[in-house]
């Protein structure tokens, strides 16, 4: 969900878009994505807007792929990238 790179199920985790920091809410649908362990490690507790700042296109991917996130996230993420992006154009790297 954020280097928008394939690799195998069995090698992917599930991170927490926003850190949980004790908190079982955080663990809902809308906070959740499949990322490699390369970005899971790199994002270990940063905050979303953190995470996402180091490398813009991350905002790209995560709304590419985290359409199931909550409002918010989406929101964060979008404020990150050009208003005339298209995550499904094959030319948006």
């Amino acid at each position: 969900a954020y280097c928008g790179q394939r690799y195998a199920p069995i090698t992917m985790t599930l991170d927490h878009v926003g850190p949980r920091r004790g908190q079982t809410a955080y663990d809902g649908r809308d906070n959740l994505v499949v990322a490699c362990k390369t970005c899971d490690g790199a994002k270990k507790d940063l905050p979303p807007m953190a995470f996402l700042l180091g490398a813009r296109s991350r905002a790209g991917n995560l709304l590419r792929y985290g359409s199931h996130l909550s409002t918010g996230l989406l929101e964060l993420a979008r404020s990150l990238v050009p208003a005339d992006f298209d995550p499904d154009s094959p030319y948006r790297d």
